[in-house]
């Protein structure tokens, strides 16, 4: 059950409307980055399939955190 909890408290991207198109190809992006790093950590630091798993869900949550905050200025709504 606890992967489950994981995975679902994984972030979205909350682009502004003027960037909704973008969505797919950087979410593709985004996995694409987190899968290398991941595979990369899990062989030079042997990680359990635990950890592993934190590290991909942090380093989703980082980036899609810091790419929804970058162009949340960015929102004619805000300017």
């Amino acid at each position: 059950m606890a992967t489950c909890d994981k995975e679902s408290a994984l972030r979205g991207l909350d682009l502004p409307g003027e960037f909704e198109d973008l969505s797919g190809l950087i979410e593709t992006d985004i996995r694409a980055v987190v899968s290398a790093l991941t595979q990369r950590a899990g062989e030079r630091l042997l990680l359990t399939r635990r950890e592993s798993r934190q590290l991909r869900a942090n380093l989703w949550n980082g980036l899609t955190e810091a790419i929804n905050q970058a162009v949340e200025p960015l929102s004619a709504d805000r300017r």
